[in-house]
């Protein structure tokens, strides 16, 4: 591969190479590669190890009151294949991948070939630089991934995740109190206000009093700082809903 390509690969993952031959070989598939020694496979056998560590550590920082299943749960998603093809995808690395002609095919650059591809590339910058510009480059990249994650493991459950928190943390027990309802009865929306240990935290209104207790344990999660304030789409922090 010619210094430009690779220039312009350094460009797009936002790290320059002290060795660009360890970018060459992340780049290059056993298919097209003399052995496979020459080939990214030992590269991507170590780049799963590391992505791996850095989505614990950074899931077990960031979500301080998740349990261990639902800790694993939100890594299976991040660590999987389809995520790694996708943030290879977004980056859009699959293009400059070696590959032989027999699988020189869209279906196959879109799935394991591209993952395959990113934990490569994550090895080779590892290799390259150390732990630090590894786990970088892997915040940078999966930053969005998390983030989403995070809100599709919580949509629905922040009344467990808050139940499990005041419980350890706090030696109590949630309280839900409907503060308030409004609308005809076939469009009603109501607002729950959360109370724990006596003290009252944000309300939030919900179209029905099940969606307005979730987000309501949203809010108390966020004023404990046991969540961040990034709310999952659709979701409303209270307001007046008159």
């Amino acid at each position: 591969m010619d210094q430009e390509a690779l220039q312009q690969i350094e460009q797009i993952i936002g790290y320059k190479f002290s060795n660009r031959n360890l970018l060459t070989k992340a780049l290059t598939h056993s298919s097209a590669a003399d052995n496979r020694l020459s080939s990214n496979e030992r590269l991507e056998f170590f780049g799963d190890s590391i992505l791996a560590l850095v989505i614990c550590q950074t899931l077990f920082e960031r979500f301080r009151g998740y349990l261990e299943g639902d800790l694993t749960k939100v890594k299976s998603m991040l660590v999987s294949r389809s995520t790694c093809a996708e943030v290879a995808m977004e980056l859009g690395l699959q293009k400059f991948l070696k590959i032989g002609k027999g699988l020189a095919t869209g279906r196959a650059l879109s799935g394991s070939l591209a993952a395959s591809l990113l934990e490569a590339i994550i090895a080779a910058i590892y290799i390259d630089s150390g732990f630090g510009a590894a786990r970088s480059f892997i915040l940078r990249t999966f930053g969005p991934s998390i983030d989403r994650a995070n809100a599709e493991q919580d949509h629905g459950n922040f009344k467990s995740l808050l139940q499990q928190y005041a419980q350890q943390q706090l030696n109590a027990t949630p309280i839900y109190e409907l503060l308030d309802e409004k609308g005809p009865d076939h469009d009603k929306c109501f607002e729950c206000q959360v109370v724990v240990a006596g003290r009252h935290f944000l309300s939030a209104w919900g179209r029905s009093k099940k969606e307005a207790e979730q987000k309501a344990a949203f809010n108390t999660l966020v004023d404990l700082d046991v969540l961040e304030s990034t709310l999952p789409d659709d979701t409303d922090r209270g307001g007046d809903k008159s």
